[in-house]
């Protein structure tokens, strides 16, 4: 009797330590599954940060020109013109925006195949000499499904000239 009260003893320790180690390995799992997904994240953070600073030091390089930011880029112009009154006298603003799409990869591709979205939204730029006028304006890189991943306000100089809006 004494012979089965020990191996009674032995498989409950063994079933013991099975529980203990299914458990552990449940854990291990979990935290590699979250180690994952922040990965992922982050490399998408690090490339819309990557992807808005070559954005703006091309909008800055070619003077505001949209022209040559689109054969650079790849992306597409778009031009939106509102009306606002102000004490009695129309005012209007040329908000001037680019887009360009990113697939998985970081490529710039169609609207079809886009998971990121680059958006370039620049005011009318204000004059402040005979050559000198400053653009401001918004980089955001956002996931096409939704989700900022991020956004900075921008301010350059733009040449006179260029195809702007």
């Amino acid at each position: 009797m004494t012979h089965r009260s020990k191996s009674t003893l032995f498989l409950i320790e063994q079933l013991i330590v099975i529980a203990v180690f299914a458990i552990c390995a449940a854990a291990c799992i979990s935290i590699l599954t979250a180690a994952y997904f922040y990965t992922v994240d982050s490399k998408a953070t690090d490339n819309a940060l990557i992807k808005a600073q070559s954005a703006a030091e091309i909008f800055k390089a070619t003077g505001g020109d949209f022209g040559a930011m689109t054969s650079i880029l790849g992306g597409a112009k778009a031009q939106e013109a509102d009306e606002a009154e102000e004490a009695d006298m129309p005012l209007t603003i040329v908000v001037s925006s680019m887009v360009v799409f990113y697939d998985s990869d970081w490529r710039s591709c169609g609207f079809d195949d886009a998971v990121y979205l680059l958006s370039l939204t620049v005011d009318s730029p204000e004059q402040f000499g005979s050559e000198l006028s400053l653009a401001t304006g918004l980089i955001t890189v956002s996931k096409v499904s939704g989700g900022e991943l991020i956004s900075f306000p921008l301010a350059a100089r733009v040449k006179e000239g260029a195809h702007y809006g």
